[in-house]
């Protein structure tokens, strides 16, 4: 394999969608255009500001993350919007830049409306990021009135030039999202596979084994949530009808991952037959009935059989995938024209709403490090303010908002390290430094959805460079640097954990909550016999909310947390995972019960249902009870496929589990 291949390999690995480096690249390419636009009007028209520049380079990043409506005509009207805000904001600094008390009591106000603008959703979040940068770069670089008509230029280019590159070179197309998606789907199953085959050859399963199919599974879980959430849905998320062409795709995704999870853990209970897995990847299904029925497999018991059965099972999966996928390749041709938009909401702007709190919480956390950052310099306590504001972005809670500052610090760090290096090396190399300052930018938004430490590493690279190219680059100004972003984070860390506190626990009670929630809908759809469908597609919402409480819950066991306990913490994810699991084994063999259910089937029922209103009543305090011992998806049933009876009774006795006597 040659490096080239071998690099798309692993690209496409942990982006099957090209999802982030399409994020990368729109961000990267509306910078650099807008830039050169701008030059290309400074030169033949007349000079333009430094501003004109620097809200170009802000607002092309901002269009670029924080528009997210899901046509073309709305992001345009976010950007619209948030141009209109970006002028204001500038035209504010301007007009205050001479009463610099005032001006920073303003810069209050800005950051507090911002905030106060995410109760409007989406759209009110990006338009708050647009006013907020606008007026960071005025009170920075403070432009005069007469500059304002030039300044201008710089968000109007950004927005037209970012629309277009998103529009026209990289365009939204949830279907061939949907198509890589499900491609790289079958690419982790054969991985999977493959692994499995290496495991029948040598005929024993290691602790290595165990962590690296476990990986696997971890990473084929993620390619199925990315096509879960691809597909077309109605507004409660749901498809139109059993019938529907999106309900057999769906139910294909569903089958391929449980039987591809079945296949994991019955195979590390016992390794199928080396040809069994040979002719499963092959697509020899004849070949493949024969080894399952052969003696040998016979004679190897009950786990033989069941390990057997599920890679029969994952056979028949993959190719019901493939003929699915084949068959919506046209018939899913107007289906974005049948989904319905979720209603209009009335904003929230009570006490009880966590982003009015947290309005709040940014806004003093943002005059804290102004106070602090004023102490240090006049002229670059700015940053301070930075990065107190986006301490708060994206976190949910005190644990979340002090992972988020650390990392924030270490990558502010790390970077001018290296960055401070890369710009003495390159000073005097205009092309190179504009070459490595682009690759940076790409790297930096496209780790953003993987890594907060990277995204800040990356772009201190980027302004490390800059101050080189414009003889700015001094170890003092990148010291300040530093020291303003520690304090920024210390306000932001400070406040979260003592002004309005989101605790990590009151926030997992809330993603246990809707764990909980989604188990009981589970149960009571196939109860009240509703649509096989219904319950397939309820198995996914328990699925989505698992990863929810995993979230939610990682701050419990970090070293922010007062109590770190990180053994518990993962024992009791694993117990949620284990019933997760089998909640989603009852979906599947409730699917194909006949109707109507056995009796023991609704007796399961209700003995599991008992048992989570037992656990539901207790919120998280299980995450703080010791448990008998650890429990993973798999270790607890060697049976394969014993009824809808049996998923039941294996989520209650787990979750029974949660509390033991």
């Amino acid at each position: 394999m040659t490096f080239r291949s071998a690099l798309v390999d692993r690209l496409v690995a942990h982006d099957p969608a090209l999802s982030r480096v399409r994020m990368g690249a729109r961000v990267t390419l509306s910078i650099l255009i807008s830039i050169a636009a701008l030059i290309a009007f400074h030169f033949l028209v007349t000079p333009l500001p430094s501003i004109s520049y620097a809200l170009a380079i802000v607002l092309s990043i901002e269009g670029g993350v924080a528009v997210r409506d899901r046509t073309p005509g709305e992001q345009l009207k976010t950007r619209l919007i948030g141009c209109a805000a970006s002028l204001f904001c500038i035209s504010l600094a301007a007009l205050l830049e001479g009463y610099r008390l005032v001006a920073d009591l303003a810069f209050l106000g800005v950051i507090l409306a911002a905030s106060l603008a995410r109760v409007y959703g989406q759209r009110g979040f990006a338009v708050g990021m647009f006013a907020f940068i606008s007026y960071f770069m005025g009170a920075y670089l403070k432009p005069t009135f007469a500059e304002l008509p030039l300044a201008a230029l710089g968000p109007l280019f950004a927005v037209t030039i970012g629309h277009l590159v998103r529009t026209f070179l990289f365009p939204e197309d949830w279907r061939r999202d949907l198509r890589a998606a499900l491609k790289a789907m079958q690419g982790r199953v054969m991985d999977i596979l493959v692994r499995l085959s290496v495991l029948s050859k040598e005929g024993r399963v290691t602790e290595n084994d165990r962590t690296e199919l476990r990986h696997m599974e971890e990473q084929l879980k993620d390619v199925v949530l990315m096509a879960e959430g691809l597909l077309p849905r109605q507004v409660d998320g749901t498809a139109h009808s059993d019938d529907d062409p999106v309900t057999a795709l769906s139910m294909a995704i569903f089958d391929l991952h449980l039987s591809a999870e079945s296949a994991i853990v019955q195979s590390l209970e016992t390794p199928p037959p080396f040809v069994l897995v040979h002719a499963v990847i092959s697509g020899d299904r004849d070949l493949a009935e024969k080894v399952a029925a052969s003696t040998a497999v016979e004679k190897g018991g009950e786990t033989a059989r069941a390990s057997a059965q599920a890679l029969l099972w994952l056979q028949r999966s993959l190719q019901a995938l493939g003929r699915a996928a084949g068959k919506e390749a046209g018939g899913l041709a107007s289906i974005d024209d049948r989904v319905v938009d979720e209603p209009p909401t009335k904003p929230d702007f009570s006490w009880k709403n966590p982003l009015v709190r947290a309005a709040a919480q940014i806004t003093i956390a943002a005059g804290i490090a102004m106070i602090f950052g004023l102490f240090l310099s006049r002229e670059r306590w700015f940053w301070a303010v930075l990065t107190a504001f986006l301490t708060f972005n994206n976190t949910k809670s005190r644990g979340d908002a002090a992972i988020r500052a650390m990392q924030r610090s270490v990558g502010t760090a790390l970077g001018i390290i290296i960055g401070l290096a890369a710009a003495t090396l390159l000073a005097g190399h205009t092309v190179s430094t504009v070459i490595l300052a682009s690759a940076c930018v790409f790297l930096a938004f496209y780790f953003l959805q993987v890594s907060y430490a990277l995204l800040s590493f990356f772009v201190t690279i980027v302004l490390c460079l800059v101050y080189g190219l414009i003889g700015q680059l001094t170890l003092d100004v990148l010291l300040l640097r530093v020291e303003e972003t520690m304090i920024g984070a210390v306000a932001g860390t400070f406040v979260a954990f003592v002004v309005f506190p989101a605790s990590t626990r009151s926030n997992v009670d809330l993603a246990l909550a809707r764990w909980y929630d989604a188990l009981g809908q589970l149960l009571d759809a196939a109860r009240d016999g509703e649509s096989r469908y219904r319950v397939i597609e309820l198995s996914s919402r328990l699925d989505a909310a698992y990863r929810e409480l995993t979230v939610a819950a990682r701050p419990l066991g970090s070293a922010w947390s007062l109590v770190t306990r990180p053994g518990p913490i993962r024992q009791t994810l694993a117990m949620f995972l284990a019933t997760s699991y089998w909640a989603r084994i009852f979906a599947h063999d409730f699917a194909e019960a006949k109707k109507p259910l056995d009796p023991d089937v609704l007796t399961a029922i209700e003995e599991a249902r008992a048992a989570l209103s037992k656990a539901a009543a207790r919120g998280s305090d299980c995450f703080a009870t010791r448990k008998p011992r650890p429990v993973m998806a798999g270790n607890a049933a060697p049976a394969f496929r014993q009824g809808a009876a049996m998923g039941a009774d294996r989520v209650a006795n787990l979750l029974n589990r949660l509390y033991p006597a």
